[in-house]
This record gives C-alpha cells, structure tokens and sequence, in this order.
C-alpha cells in the first residue's frame, strides 16, 4: 500500500463509504480503496464500524472520515470538476443534484452530504484565462446561471 504525500481529508457524520462509492460511481479516475473500521469504541461510533475510507476522486486522493455531527461541510471547500461539453456538465450535474443534491449558482452545486461540487466546463474556465471583453461577457453570462450553459457561454466569449 502506498500512502500519497498529500490527501484531502473529508469529514462526514457516519456515511464515508456511501459517499466514496457515490463519487467512485460518476467521476472517471475515481475507486474506492481500504476500508478502516475502529478498533475501538470513539466518541460518535463503535468499535468495528467503519471509520476511514481511502478513495479518489477524478485523480485526487481522499480520506473520509467518519468523525460524527461536530463538524458540517461549507462551500469553503469544493471540488472542481472541468467538463467537455454540455453532456459531461449535465450528467455530472444531474448525478449530484438527482441524488439528494441541491441546486447552487454558478455552476455550483451540493451533494447529498453538503460536499460544494462546482460543474465547471472548459469553455467557461478557457474565457476567463482570455481576460478582457470575453472574459467579462463570459462572466456576466455564468453570473446568470445556476448549471452552466455551454452554448451561453460559448455566445458570450463569441461577443
């Protein structure tokens, strides 16, 4: 077993693993690893529960830990996933928002465990790296959006 340098480490109430297995489930690059469980009563759970889950998402290594209701998710962290084209956005899109997610603006959203996604396609992410005229109509459009619009911004960059 290789442990990475660097992980981002989730906090959840109790469903690590669903969670892990959700995300391994939508995103490419994206499995489902070791499974702890505690070898020890702990302050929200058991011995023998599941405590850890080591998993990827989309390439970037993450631990969920299953630490109890002391701490929530907030929009402080997110993941960005760059989509393709309208399809991508969508299926990423639908797949948090369908599944007990919510809504957000900008090509933000939540999934079912507060995790802050951000759908964001290439187009949008190319226009602001342009700057000037296209990067402001490309921003003014994205400000109007809750899933981005593909062919919108793709207008907007076009001017």
């Amino acid at each position: 077993m290789t442990i990475p340098k660097n992980t981002v480490c989730l906090w959840f109430e109790k469903d690590a693993e669903e969670a892990a297995r959700f995300y391994a489930g939508i995103f490419p690059d994206s499995s489902v690893g070791e499974i702890h469980r505690a070898p020890a009563d702990y302050p929200s759970g058991k011995a023998g529960d599941v405590l850890t889950v080591d998993f990827t998402v989309a390439g970037i290594p993450c631990l969920g830990l299953n630490g109890g209701p002391a701490f929530r998710q907030s929009e402080a962290f997110s993941f960005q996933i760059a989509t393709d084209d309208q399809e991508e956005t969508d299926r990423y899109w639908n797949a948090i928002v369908g599944n007990g997610g919510q809504e957000s603006a900008c090509g933000w959203c939540k999934d079912r465990w507060g995790i802050s996604w951000q759908i964001t396609p290439r187009t949008l992410i190319e226009a602001m790296a342009a700057g000037g005229d296209e990067a402001r109509r490309a921003f003014e459009a994205m400000m109007t959006m809750g899933r981005i619009d593909v062919g919108a911004i793709d207008a907007a960059r076009r001017g």
